[in-house]
């Protein structure tokens, strides 16, 4: 149940403190990134998946973690191919990316490696196996790497240490307020030890020597921002049409704010749209599956979604998923009373299928796979947007003859 305290041995992941409500609870989860081998019957290993709001900093967080495997690693998908690009030239618009200054990355299991567009613009670019000596870094990135240390302090101090006198630190993250307006409580994963805010990153900036100087916007996943802290938090910075770039923080501060981020009981309504995502999706696959459903991406936040749905083998076909690392897998979570799990299937399995229903896991691929395989509404089938609630998306329109 969501309110209560977290176990006894929970100390918050920046601020050591014992004081916090656990906000989001899905119960016994199977680890989001250990994918059985294709037709194995045995059970999956369970853990307790909380999210604990800490009473003390504000951090929401990932209240344990006794799983230790890697995700397989996705193929890098289109939308975060341009969400680089697009944060990128943001810097560089803001004059915060320049030509000749060295640019480094912290490693991310997510992809989107900013590098090679930071080189396009003319920075150096530290190799990706390098470490870069302390106070060396002009413009240091982060795509949703940081949020996969369990030690929040040492993390924030360490990209902190790496920054020249001048240097910017660009975090890119799913911010906990998109995950309250979107009802994305299948976020929450094992491995995934933060959920920031901006109010939090803020504060927890200035307590090792940073202060914001601007945010951007950007659509991924239903809402990301680009937070650039920098040590001198004085510094003028626009934006591309010339508006100060600190008034988009003090912007997102204030939206915060109304959402009530730090706010136990309003970050403890995630738990209503646990019910209500996993009731929608478990009707609409019994309503379809005798007509042929196969799910497509097999991302993390999948994992959890289907496991709470209780959706099987015997309801999905499989799940498709470009990812050879992925291939001759099978989903966890989803072993029915036959022990049988959900495979995860070759994209050609799309074409030899012919399913009536393509399931789409990860929404912000929609446009790239209908792009990528025209033989599923050429057969007749329909992609179908999984959550927050099943939603057929529209027909491609026929080109005119």
């Amino acid at each position: 149940m969501t309110g209560g305290a977290p176990a006894a041995t929970w100390r918050c992941r920046w601020c050591r403190g014992t004081t916090g409500s656990v906000v989001l609870d899905l119960g016994a989860q199977p680890a989001a990134d250990v994918f059985p081998p294709a037709g194995s019957t045995g059970p999956d290993v369970l853990h307790p998946l909380r999210m604990v709001l800490c009473g003390g900093c504000g951090l929401a967080q990932l209240e344990d973690d006794p799983t230790d495997a890697d995700e397989p690693r996705g193929v890098e998908p289109a939308a975060l191919v341009e969400q680089s690009r697009a944060a990128v030239a943001d810097l560089v618009d803001a004059g915060l990316a320049t030509p000749g200054a060295l640019a480094a990355e912290c490693p991310s299991p997510h992809g989107g490696s900013w590098l090679g567009v930071l080189a396009g613009h003319g920075l150096r670019v530290a190799p990706p196996e390098a470490d870069p000596p302390a106070g060396t870094v002009d413009v240091l990135v982060d795509s949703l790497g940081m949020m996969h240390d369990a030690d929040q302090r040492a993390a924030l101090e360490r990209r902190a240490a790496l920054l020249a006198p001048e240097g910017v630190l660009a975090l890119h993250v799913h911010p906990l307020g998109t995950i309250l307006r979107t009802g994305a409580w299948n976020a929450l994963r094992h491995g995934h030890f933060a959920y920031y805010s901006v109010t939090w990153l803020v504060a927890a900036a200035r307590a090792v020597g940073l202060a914001p100087v601007g945010l951007w916007h950007h659509g991924l996943y239903g809402g990301t921002v680009v937070l650039v802290l920098a040590r001198d938090g004085s510094r003028r910075v626009a934006d591309a049409t010339g508006t100060p770039a600190r008034a988009a923080v003090e912007a997102a501060l204030a939206d915060e704010a109304r959402a009530g981020v730090v706010d136990g009981a309003r970050v403890g309504t995630l738990q209503a749209d646990v019910t209500r995502t996993a009731a929608a999706l478990a009707g609409w696959v019994r309503d379809h599956r005798d007509d042929g459903v196969v799910g497509y991406g097999a991302a993390s936040r999948a994992v959890a979604l289907l496991a709470v749905a209780g959706v099987t083998g015997a309801d999905l076909r499989g799940v498709v998923d470009a990812s050879p690392a992925k291939r001759g897998l099978s989903m966890p979570g989803t072993a029915g009373p036959d022990g049988v799990r959900v495979p995860v299937l070759d994209p050609a399995a799309l074409g030899d299928l012919h399913p009536r229903w393509v399931l789409l896991f990860v929404p912000d691929l929609l446009d790239e796979v209908r792009a990528a395989h025209p033989e599923v509404e050429a057969a007749g089938g329909r992609w179908v947007v999984a959550e927050p609630a099943p939603a057929v998306a529209d027909p491609v329109p026929l080109s005119p003859r």
